[in-house]
């Protein structure tokens, strides 16, 4: 047995799926071995597709998804997506391969210190030098990358470690598969957290990404309709609540004070369960420093002058919040109908109005969600849309629409979607992009046709890089460097074999939507959006009392 032979084997034995990647000379051996696996090699256009598509099938399973690339420039074009999985806590584990031993210790042809490079962004990583370890290693890769908080892993296997044969038959053999135990929550913490929040008079609960993580909205869900406390989301955590529950308050997140943020201003107590600093800074909820924090989780808290811990509950959510909340008096419900009142009058007010031509985000947020079922999924990519989306799209389960929120990198949106669909093939997935976004991994409709996934990629199109021109504008009244050209969007889809729609007119994007899901392969579909609404929505909000 070859070293690649048993990486491929302990590979198997961690449930793996999906290998998303390129090929290359060195990693020759595992391409190799892999032919003769139940694994299935993706094969992308580009690594950064391959690791974001990687990225997207660990926030939806729930286990590692698992990218490789060649040594050097592939390594290198990985490298986005692996720091996405690890500012995001993502499981995920990418393979490299490298140059021969032997020469490592000297300039040579493509080599670079890859493992140098990846250990900023990484949870852990290791070169893996000898054949007898690859067990240890695989294993170890997996347990941390999928133990809270997860991560990404890097592995790099020299192309000569590659080809050696395993010398030990007690080496052959993958290590059984462990999880560690999420503990119970110490029963001195529950209480004084149960005193910290009887003693509120305005409480809410900030949802996180560790809820989906955790898989723990259920119990979120029973805590708060049982206490009456109203729950604002991050954008990761989008869908803990559902939306159309009279208790969700949407998500915060926006630089701006928000609808959100000015419930955050009134409240007294904040339970945040799950909650990722890298999503949304306590600074911008907890300006003044004068909430009291409950913190419930499987970690301690970071360290950050906004955000100073009253009570800690560490421990499994799901757990520690039935445990919080049998001590508990339900709270009046006049405090959570006004939070709802708020945020639902807002977005009320920004949805106003005849259909304006090109489309306004929210009357495009509107057509989507009417389009797709509560279970399809939505992946959106990076950029003024996204901020629209994670604010305004309704979600009435988690992970039905992902937002890249930590790392925040443009071009996930279409390879995430075809992960997304692999992972879900009876659900329709949509990835939402703008422009820019959509054509730095646009490659990646060939991926889709040739694997015969009928994702739709709903192009957002003004020309630009419009949080960039937003920001421009806000700060200097002029900008700068932000507006390109752009292909035609439906000629560059049929040239694929995909299919290609305009948005020619308000009216058109819902029939054109519901015909781009029925015709059985990928789509792309060209919508004109006027992001002139961006500094009107600036506007709004700096006139909130």
């Amino acid at each position: 047995m070859k070293a690649s032979d048993l990486l491929v084997r302990c590979l198997e034995n961690e449930g793996v799926e999906y290998l998303f990647g390129l090929p290359g000379e060195e990693t020759l051996d595992i391409m190799d071995s892999l032919l003769n696996s139940r694994i299935r090699f993706i094969a992308t256009r580009h690594e950064q597709g391959a690791a974001f598509m990687a990225d997207v099938y660990g926030r939806l399973s729930g286990k590692a998804g698992v990218c490789l690339s060649t040594l050097g420039p592939g390594a290198t074009n990985l490298l986005t997506g692996v720091a996405d999985a690890t500012l995001d806590h993502v499981p995920l584990v990418a393979i490299t391969g490298q140059a021969s031993l032997d020469r490592m210790h000297k300039e040579s042809h493509q080599y670079i210190d890859v493992l140098s490079m990846f250990k900023p962004v990484t949870k852990w990583n290791v070169r893996i030098t000898m054949p007898h370890i690859i067990p240890e290693v695989v294993r170890k890769a997996f347990k941390v990358a999928q133990t809270e908080k997860p991560g990404a892993i890097h592995l790099e296997l020299p192309e000569d470690v590659a080809a050696r044969e395993v010398a030990s038959e007690a080496s052959k053999e993958p290590l059984r598969v462990q999880a560690p135990f999420t503990p119970e929550p110490l029963m001195s913490q529950v209480k004084r957290a149960v005193q910290a929040i009887a003693g509120a008079r305005r409480p809410i609960l900030l949802a996180g990404n560790g809820v989906v993580r955790g898989r723990a909205q259920e119990a979120v869900r029973r805590f708060a309709r049982k206490l009456n406390i109203p729950v604002v989301h991050t954008f990761m955590g989008k869908g803990v609540m559902p939306d159309a529950d009279p208790l969700s308050l949407y998500a915060i997140g926006l630089p701006l004070r928000d609808y959100a943020a000015t419930v955050c201003e009134q409240a007294d107590v904040v339970i945040a369960v799950g909650y990722d600093f890298v999503e949304y800074a306590p600074c911008f909820w907890n300006p003044d420093r004068d909430k009291r924090v409950v913190h419930v989780d499987v970690s301690p808290a970071e360290v950050d002058a906004h955000y100073i811990v009253e009570v800690g509950v560490l421990g499994d959510l799901a757990l520690s919040l039935e445990q919080i909340g049998e001590e508990l008096a339900p709270f009046d419900r006049q405090w959570s109908q006004r939070c709802r009142d708020r945020i639902m009058a807002g977005f009320e007010d920004e949805s106003a109005g005849p259909p304006a031509w090109p489309m306004r985000p929210p009357h495009v947020i509107r057509d989507l969600r009417a389009v797709l079922s509560t279970e399809d999924v939505v992946i959106s990519d990076v950029g003024a849309h996204k901020l629209w989306m994670a604010r305004m799209f309704p979600c009435q389960a988690p992970n039905t629409c992902i937002i890249s929120n930590g790392f925040a990198s443009m071009g996930i949106g279409l390879p995430g979607a075809l992960a997304a669909k692999l992972l879900l093939p009876e659900r329709r997935v949509v990835a939402v992009t703008g422009d820019g976004g959509f054509l730095m991994n646009s490659q990646e409709l060939e991926t889709a046709v040739r694997l015969r996934l009928p994702v739709v990629v709903l192009v957002w199109r003004d020309g630009g890089y419009g949080v960039i021109r937003w920001k421009q504008m806000l700060r200097f009244g002029r900008t700068s460097s932000v507006d390109f050209g752009n292909p035609d969007f439906v000629t560059y889809a049929q040239s694929f074999g995909a299919a290609g729609f305009r948005v020619s007119g308000p009216s058109e994007l819902a029939p054109i939507l519901t015909e781009a899901f029925s015709c059985g392969r990928p789509a792309v579909i060209d919508c004109p959006v006027d992001y002139s609404e961006n500094l009107r929505l600036t506007e709004r909000l700096k006139a909130l009392s």
